[in-house]
């Protein structure tokens, strides 16, 4: 029985997965309703990257994919709610019925429209019906329509009206009432409000109110009393403009041509000004650093105000809440950055504890021969290296593969280069590193576009150019991580004027614990770039070459450059440098004197 008993107990938790909408469509749910990641993630009770994971192509499971479902079917009926009161309108200028599309098909969920139609989100032509509605599959489409050529009317040009009367002015007394004029739905312009008619003036005829998204253009004047009545306007169709309407015409005039209505996606009167996409605007700047000033608050108050116990478990939680600030940093930018895009095997460890093939150059070097005499020595630490770093060319998207001797400053990635030969290495490290195997090396962008530069006039040259024979890269940018790494930067800052030491300590766990599991960590899952990594550390180090370079054609002799951030200099080194605790400046990490003999 016992046996029997745990089966019916499998048996009745067991559960069918519930259905997902496609991934395209859970970002339009969320953004249509102005919902941030981080709410939907507290919801939920897991991270905004996580959120933006599962509207990239991911998908949750077990329970919270039921709670993700929930969420999704909530917000399809809270949208077809507000939706309702503004429905989108048939050629004949009435609603369609419920769960019928403007074609007069009964709508399906993802059902191809035979003509483009507004999207119920942004008002651009939309190919798809979804939940009975236009909408754009792909969020990246819901964007402003560009103003399309004014429509031609059919048949022959109209023979302008002898005399109209002017819409603004009081008509006069023998004048018939104007046009009953119906409020235009929400989102829409009516144009001028016409002027009222006498009350013994007969009824003219009614207009149709413009459709949700569009505007009726300025309203007829009243035609006088003995005038025929004109031609009947036809209403635009959703996401037109009627533009103008022209002035009824007198009694003996010939009735014009009939006014066709223009296509969707056309107007015939003067360009409205497109609607912008339904995208929230960037937080600004000044609000982010509160998640930093929160988290450090409520450490402090789970221990009493104890630091010591509330700085440890602020670098316990420092990566997600790294990634919490980053999503919250990155709300309404163009580009996703959490995503596990196919890598080439050379960003693969060739073993569980090994390393993959490529060379982040990280100096480690000390002179050679140093001048004779006793010398007083300056180890500088060089403040913030990896949060400098952060501003560097990172490749968007997935790597693609090139071969031959080209380099494109607009793509970065992973170069297999023949590195030059370096003569110098008496005064100054190699760019390179401390790698003495012969034959090509697999490089980062920062090692190359420095040894290219260390190529040029400007800087001698003090090498020859390296040779490209292969390269891994993508479209690239250097602001990816700027406005995390100013938010972080300023938050230091402001910790050090205050003596914060709890803040200054967090800070400094969060961007040097995320530039170091981005790769391949099972610390930080939500991101897995080791590409970037690779970069970022790489860029460390090519900026504390480029503080030895410049410490050396200031006439200081260089003694030691050591790891991400170690510099140790022989001379007046306040002239070339500032000293303090900021990103920008160095800070003395111990003075020794080192004594040489002569040769």
């Amino acid at each position: 029985m016992t046996d029997y008993t745990a089966i019916d107990a499998l048996l009745a938790d067991a559960r069918r997965q519930v259905e997902l909408p496609p991934t395209a469509q859970r970002r339009a749910l969320r953004e249509a309703l102005d919902l941030s990641r981080t709410q939907v993630a507290k919801a939920l009770g897991v991270s905004p990257s996580t959120v933006a994971g599962w509207e990239t192509g991911r998908d949750p499971s077990g329970e919270i994919r039921e709670k993700y479902a929930y969420f999704l079917n909530g917000a399809q009926e809270k949208l077809r709610t507000l939706t309702e009161g503004t429905p989108p309108h048939t050629p004949d200028g009435s609603a369609p019925e419920r769960g019928t599309s403007q074609a007069g098909t009964p709508a399906d969920d993802d059902t191809i429209l035979p003509a483009p139609q507004p999207c119920i989100l942004c008002g651009a032509p939309a190919t798809h019906h979804v939940e009975g509605y236009p909408q754009h599959l792909d969020p990246a489409d819901c964007a402003p329509a560009s103003p399309a050529p004014t429509a031609t009317p059919a048949g022959p040009a109209a023979t302008p009206a002898p005399t109209a009367t002017p819409a603004g002015p009081a008509a006069t007394p023998d004048a018939s009432p104007g046009l009953v004029t119906t409020p235009a739905p929400p989102g829409t312009c009516a144009g001028p409000v016409t002027t009222p008619a006498p009350a013994d003036a007969s009824p003219g005829p009614a207009s149709t109110p413009a459709p949700p998204g569009t505007c009726a253009g300025p309203v007829t004047a009243p035609a006088p009393a003995d005038a025929s009545p004109g031609p009947a306007a036809t209403p635009a169709p959703p996401g037109t403009c009627a533009g103008p309407a022209a002035a009824p015409a007198p009694a003996d005039a010939s009735p014009g041509p009939v006014t066709i209505p223009a296509p969707p996606g056309t107007s015939v009167g003067p360009a409205a000004a497109p609607a912008p996409p339904r995208r929230r605007s960037p937080q600004t700047q000044g609000r982010l650093p509160d998640l930093i000033a929160r988290a450090v608050h409520e450490a402090l108050a789970a221990h009493d105000g104890d630091m010591r116990p509330a700085i440890a478990e602020l670098q316990r939680r420092a990566i997600p809440d790294a990634m919490a600030l980053l999503d919250a940093c990155r709300i309404g930018a163009r580009y996703d950055i959490v995503g596990h895009p196919p890598l080439p095997d050379i960003l693969r460890k060739k073993s569980a504890h090994g390393a993959d093939d490529v060379w982040e150059a990280r100096p480690h070097w000390t002179r050679p021969d140093p001048p004779a005499g006793t010398h007083e020595v300056t180890a500088l630490d060089i403040n913030g290296a990896y949060l400098s770093a952060l501003k560097t060319h990172l490749p968007l998207g997935a790597l693609e593969h090139s071969t031959g001797n080209v380099h494109s400053r607009r793509r970065a990635g992973i170069h297999l280069i023949t590195p030059p030969d370096w003569d110098h290495h008496a005064h100054l490290p190699n760019p390179l590193g401390n790698r003495d195997e012969p034959g090509p090396v697999w490089v980062t962008e920062p090692t190359l576009r420095l040894l290219q530069r260390l190529a040029t006039d400007a800087y001698g040259p003090l090498c020859d150019p390296p040779v490209i024979h292969e390269s891994w890269t993508s479209g690239s940018t250097e602001q990816l991580f700027e406005k995390f790494r100013q938010i972080l930067r300023d938050a230091r800052e402001k910790a050090i004027a205050e003596d914060d030491e709890v803040t200054l300590e967090y800070v400094k766990s969060m961007y040097s614990k995320f530039v170091s599991t981005m790769g391949e960590s099972n610390f930080n899952r939500e991101i897995y770039r080791p590409d970037w990594m690779h970069i970022i550390r790489s860029q460390a180090f090519v900026n504390l070459w480029l503080k030895a370079h410049k410490a050396h054609t200031a006439g200081l002799t260089v003694m030691r450059v050591l790891g991400t951030d170690e510099l140790h200099i022989a001379g007046d080194w306040r002239t070339v440098f500032t000293e303090g605790r900021g990103v920008s400046q160095v800070k003395v990490k111990d003075v020794y004197d080192l004594q040489t003999g002569a040769r």
